[in-house]
């Protein structure tokens, strides 16, 4: 039975992971008859943002324990995180993404990758593994890997940023994946699309899925 690695960027879209591609992707897994164990690192949020507002709020996160949230508990540090273990690490989106797992939210193409999120991504590639990318994700895998395809759908800010960091963008539209058969790289656009839940269930099944038949081959 095949084992995804989830790897959480906190608890909701504006400051965390995107609650409807993570859980979807859960359960895209399971009916594909795999296994998912979800990560987050042990740090604290960028900022903590009030999600009926928009307004950023006095307090402070921690992104292990907010991501604990969607994982009803079951999550592990991502510093426990050990390739040999899996076959698979993927990352839903979100700002948290953007904001705490790496900095491109407020540096764009000079942003910065957590370490414990570079070392995982570096540890699957060296294994020859997939390494599954959601929404705006993308951007920080082809921050690790450089010459790398990758889609984050049709955002053209974020396609600059992206061919910056030296990667190729392909455009997609909803539940479209594009799989970079050479670097095991599966992407899929999500919520950087004006897209609603049903399109979200259809790219997350839809990457789980490619991952699955590439498995088969």
């Amino acid at each position: 039975m095949k084992k995804f690695a989830v790897v959480l960027a906190g608890c909701g879209v504006y400051d965390g992971a995107e609650i409807h591609e993570a859980t979807l992707a859960m359960l895209a897994i399971k009916k594909a008859g795999a296994e998912y164990q979800c990560f987050a690192p042990d740090i604290a949020q960028h900022h903590v943002i009030n999600h009926f507002t928009g307004e950023v709020m006095a307090e402070t996160r921690n992104v292990l324990i907010e991501s604990a949230r969607i994982a009803r508990g079951k999550i592990l540090p991502l510093s426990a995180f050990d390739a040999s273990a899996f076959d698979v690490i993927l990352f839903p989106g979100g700002f948290g993404a953007a904001k705490n797992l790496s900095s491109f939210a407020f540096e764009g193409e000079a942003g910065s990758v957590n370490t414990e999120v570079e070392s995982a991504v570096k540890a699957m590639f060296a294994q020859h593994k997939p390494i599954a990318a959601m929404c705006i994700s993308p951007v920080f895998i082809a921050k690790i890997l450089g010459d790398v395809k990758v889609t984050i759908g049709q955002d053209e800010g974020t396609i600059k940023t992206i061919e910056a960091v030296g990667a190729t963008h392909i455009q997609t539209d909803h539940g479209e994946v594009l799989c970079d058969h050479e670097k095991l790289v599966f992407t899929t656009p999500c919520y950087m699309l004006d897209a609603d839940i049903t399109q979200i269930w259809e790219g997350a099944n839809n990457l789980v899925q490619a991952i699955m038949e590439y498995f088969k081959k």
